[in-house]
């Protein structure tokens, strides 16, 4: 009996261990210069990477915990990346330092062009074969990404997180973004909404930016100069709509799914279907 519960405890610790993300084989996270990431390696061959950024109060580790998304990603042959967001105060987790008007804390496009060309030499693959992605705020930093220094990344993918009020005036271009987000989603509703404050004009004021109003962005961006979508799909797990007469490189499309403030099921083989589609 002491025999199978010293054999069962060492299962329930390698398991622990293979649950956490770490710096591939090693169980320390990776390091840069201006902070740390996490990695998991597929066992096949590497197709390409995701560059994940987690949500408010999250970790680069937590975000890689075996998961729907997770799982669906490593088996298509995705190494996938998660850097850790600054710390919050003491017990709130972390996030990402680029909301208009507040104090930037890291230069996050720096770093996070850091963690792709490190992890890229790492694991052996191009840096110019990452996505980049994003849950909530993570997805917020993606958006942001995407505008300003769309030639980053590959590609951009935020779930339920874009830009900020005040929106940002212009944005450099042409981009190759799916934006996902839940019709239900009460955290970042599809037409913001005020944390703190009246309105953009008060300098305190914290507001979620309207996630249509961004479309129109990206198409602007993009000179999609027709209003309506080329391309629509009402079947299935999303309801997504396409723009396809836009600048020669570029790409844009919206996913919606009937759920809340979640990464959904299905969400990595329907973005990496789009991407390897591109």
């Amino acid at each position: 009996m002491n025999r199978f519960l010293a054999f069962f405890a060492a299962a329930m610790i390698n398991a622990a261990g293979a649950a956490q993300a770490g710096c591939g084989e090693s169980a320390d996270a990776c390091a840069v210069d201006l902070g740390t990431y996490h990695a998991r390696v597929p066992d096949g061959p590497v197709k390409g990477a995701i560059l994940y950024l987690h949500g408010f109060g999250g970790t680069g580790n937590g975000a890689l915990r075996p998961n729907d998304w997770v799982d669906t990603a490593l088996d298509r042959g995705y190494v996938l990346i998660a850097p850790d967001g600054l710390p919050y105060a003491e017990g709130r987790g972390r996030g990402w330092s680029f909301i208009p008007g507040r104090p930037k804390l890291r230069d996050e496009p720096a770093f996070l062009s850091a963690v792709r060309d490190d992890a890229a030499a790492r694991f052996g693959f191009s840096a110019d074969q990452v996505i980049l992605s994003g849950f909530s705020i993570g997805g917020s930093m993606t958006s942001y990404l995407a505008c300003g220094r769309p030639e980053s990344f590959a590609a951009y993918a935020p779930v339920a997180g874009g830009f900020w009020r005040p929106h940002p005036t212009d944005c450099a271009g042409p981009v190759r973004l799916l934006h996902t987000h839940g019709w239900t989603d009460s955290t970042v509703p599809l037409e913001g909404r005020v944390l703190r404050g009246d309105d953009a004009t008060d300098p305190q004021a914290l507001m979620q930016g309207d996630i249509f109003y961004t479309l129109r962005m990206w198409r602007e961006v993009n000179a999609c100069h027709q209003l309506r979508a080329d391309r629509y799909v009402t079947k299935g797990d999303f309801m997504r709509r396409a723009w396809d007469r836009c600048s020669e490189g570029s790409a844009l499309e919206f996913a919606l799914f009937p759920g809340g403030h979640v990464v959904p099921e299905g969400w990595a083989d329907m973005m990496l279907d789009w991407y390897e589609g591109l």
